[in-house]
C-alpha cells in the first residue's frame, strides 16, 4: 500500500506524457486515449483517497532534496478529494463534449486540442499537490496559457477577442501574484509553505513587519482574485465562457478558477495562518468583495440576454459564494468555501455541456425567446439542464440546497452583522436564482409553434434534410448521444449524492483542514 504514496506523481507525470502523446496521435485516437487516460487517473486519485483518509498526509521530497530547501508534493485527504472532483468533471467534459468539438475546431488541430487539456490536467494536479509557493506560480502560468489555447482554438473573431482579453487579465493576475510571492520569499527566506508560516508568524511578532507583510499577501490576493473572476474583476467571464466551445466552458468555469482559489486558500493556511489573514483585515475586504459579487453577478444573469451569458453570470455569483467562505475566517466558513468548489464544479459543468444540445434543437441560437420548447425537442438535455438548474437555486436532494444549508450553519458562528448579512445574501441570491433559472426551466418546457411542423412547409423540409443527415452518421451520432448521456448521469449522480449524503463529504473537509495547517 505504501506504492500509493507515489500516485500523486503519476497524475502529474502522466498527464505531462499524455499531453506530449496526443500530439502524435490523430483527433479521434487522442481523444480516445484522453478518455481512457482519465479513468485511469480517476482510479489513481481514488486509491490516493482511500489511502489518506485512513493513514493521514504524507510528503513526496522531490530530488531527495530534504525541506527546507528541496520541492515536495504533499498529499492529504483534502487534496486528494479535490483532484478526484477535479478528474471526474475532466472526464465528464472531455466525454460530452465530442460532438460540439468536431463542429468548432478544424479537424487537423483537434489532437492539438486534447493536448492542451492533458497539459492543463497536469498544472491542475500540480496545483492541488504542490507544498512550494513558487511551484505553484509555475503550474498556475502554464494552466493560465493553456486555459487561452483550449479558448482561442475555435478560431471565431469573438473567441480570439475572448481569449486576447482573458490573456491579458491571467496576466496581469500572474504578475501581481509573483510580485506578492517575491515579497513573502524576501522576507521570509523561504518558498516551501510550512517553514514560510513559521517565519511569517516570527516576523509578524514585530508590528513594524505586519503591513509588509499584509501588503504582500494582498498583492498575491488580488491577483489570484483577478484570474478567478471575483467582483469586480468577473467581466471577463461572459464572453470567455459564452463564445468556448462547450468543453472549455466546461473546464474553465468548473476547474480553471478553481484551482485558483485552492491555490489562494493552501496559501492562507499553509504559508500565511489563518490568524495573520484575520488579524490583517484581508478577510473582511474578501468578505465585503465576495458579497457584492454574489448580489452583482445574480442581477446580471437576471438581465442576460441568451443562456450562457445567464449561466456566465451566475458563474461570478458562484465565485463570489466560494469567496465569501473564505473571508468568513473560521473553520466552518472555509468547510462551506471548500464545499462550494466542489458542488459548482459539478453544477457548473453540467449547465455548460448542457445548453448547446438545447441550443442546437432551436436553430442553434441561444436567444431565450427561440429556446421557447427546446426541452421538447431535446429531452435529455432539458432534463440535464433542470436538474442542474433546481441545484443552483438550491432545492432539496441537490447539491446546492446542502451548500447553502453549510453556509448557513458557518455563518452561525460568527454572530452579529455577518450573520445578518450572510444569511441576507443567502436569501436574495437564492430567490433572483430561482428567477432566472425557474424562468429558463419554464420556457424551454413551454410548447412553441415550432412544434406544429405540419403548418410550416419549410421546417418540413429541414426535417427531412436533417432525417437523410442523421442516416448518414447514424452510428456516429448514437455514441455522441451515449457519451453526453453516461457524462451527464455521472454528473447528476455526483450532485444527488452531495445533496443527499453532504455530512461524508464535510466530514472529509474537515478532517482533511485538520492537517491542512
Amino acid at each position: 500500500m505504501e506504492f500509493v504514496r507515489n500516485f500523486p506523481l503519476f497524475t502529474i507525470v502522466l498527464s505531462l506524457f499524455s499531453s506530449a502523446l496526443c500530439m502524435m496521435l490523430s483527433g479521434k485516437k487522442a481523444r480516445n486515449y484522453t478518455i481512457i487516460y482519465e479513468v485511469v487517473l480517476i482510479f489513481l486519485l481514488a486509491m490516493t483517497v482511500c489511502f489518506t483518509n485512513s493513514n493521514g498526509c504524507f510528503t513526496y521530497t522531490m530530488g531527495e532534496f530534504p525541506a527546507p530547501w528541496g520541492n515536495e508534493i504533499r498529499a492529504g485527504l483534502l487534496e486528494s478529494v479535490i483532484a478526484l472532483i477535479f478528474a471526474i468533471v475532466l472526464f465528464s467534459s472531455v466525454t460530452a463534449g465530442w460532438h460540439f468539438l468536431k463542429i468548432d475546431i478544424d479537424e487537423s488541430k483537434i489532437n492539438l486540442y486534447y493536448s492542451l487539456i492533458n497539459l492543463l490536467t497536469a498544472a491542475l494536479m500540480a496545483i492541488v499537490w504542490t507544498n512550494d509557493i513558487f511551484t505553484g506560480y509555475v503550474f498556475l502560468e502554464i494552466l493560465t496559457l493553456t486555459s487561452c489555447g483550449i479558448l482561442i482554438v475555435r478560431e471565431i473573431g469573438r473567441t480570439t477577442l475572448a481569449a486576447v482579453r482573458y490573456m491579458v487579465l491571467n496576466l496581469m493576475g500572474s504578475g501581481l501574484f509573483l510580485l506578492g510571492v517575491v515579497l513573502l520569499y524576501d522576507l521570509s527566506g523561504h518558498l516551501l509553505m510550512v517553514p514560510m508560516k513559521k517565519a511569517i508568524t516570527e516576523l509578524a511578532a514585530d508590528p513594524q513587519n505586519v503591513q509588509v507583510i499584509t501588503l504582500s499577501v494582498a498583492i498575491l490576493t488580488i491577483g489570484l482574485a483577478i484570474k478567478s473572476g471575483l467582483f469586480p474583476f468577473h467581466f471577463w467571464m461572459p464572453d470567455t465562457y459564452g463564445w468556448a466551445t462547450p468543453t472549455s466552458a466546461s473546464i474553465l468555469s468548473s476547474l480553471v478558477s478553481k484551482g485558483y482559489i485552492f491555490l489562494l486558500l493552501k496559501i492562507y493556511c499553509r504559508a500565511i495562518g489563518l490568524e495573520f489573514i484575520s488579524r490583517s483585515g484581508i478577510e473582511a475586504v474578501v468578505f465585503v468583495l465576495a458579497v457584492c459579487g454574489i448580489i452583482f453577478g445574480s442581477f446580471s444573469a437576471l438581465y442576460a440576454g441568451n443562456i450562457d451569458r445567464m449561466v456566465a453570470f451566475s458563474s461570478a455569483a458562484q465565485t463570489g459564494y466560494i469567496y465569501m467562505g473564505l473571508g468568513m475566517g473560521t473553520i466552518a466558513g472555509l468547510t462551506a468555501a471548500i464545499f462550494q468548489i466542489i458542488c459548482h464544479a459539478v453544477t457548473k459543468s453540467l449547465l455548460f455541456l448542457s445548453t448547446p444540445y438545447l441550443a442546437e434543437a432551436s436553430s442553434n441560437s441561444l436567444l431565450f425567446k427561440k429556446l421557447q420548447g427546446s426541452a421538447h425537442r431535446e429531452k435529455t438535455a432539458g432534463f440535464f439542464f433542470t436538474v442542474a438548474s433546481l441545484s443552483m437555486v438550491g432545492i432539496p436532494i441537490f447539491a446546492g440546497f446542502s451548500m447553502k444549508v453549510i453556509f448557513a450553519d458557518a455563518a452561525a458562528g460568527l454572530g452579529g452583522s455577518r450573520f445578518l448579512t450572510v444569511m441576507g445574501v443567502l436569501a436574495v441570491s437564492s430567490l433572483l436564482n430561482a428567477m432566472y433559472f425557474i424562468r429558463t426551466i419554464v420556457r424551454i418546457y413551454s410548447k412553441s409553434e415550432r412544434e406544429e411542423k405540419s403548418e410550416d412547409p419549410d421546417s418540413e423540409n429541414k426535417s427531412e434534410n436533417k432525417s437523410e443527415n442523421k442516416e448518414d452518421n447514424k452510428e456516429e451520432i448514437e455514441i455522441d448521444r451515449f457519451s453526453y448521456t453516461t457524462a451527464g448521469i455521472i454528473l447528476t449522480a455526483v450532485n444527488i449524492f452531495l445533496g443527499l449524503f453532504s455530512w461524508i463529504t464535510v466530514e472529509a473537509i474537515v478532517k482533511g483542514l485538520a492537517s491542512f495547517a
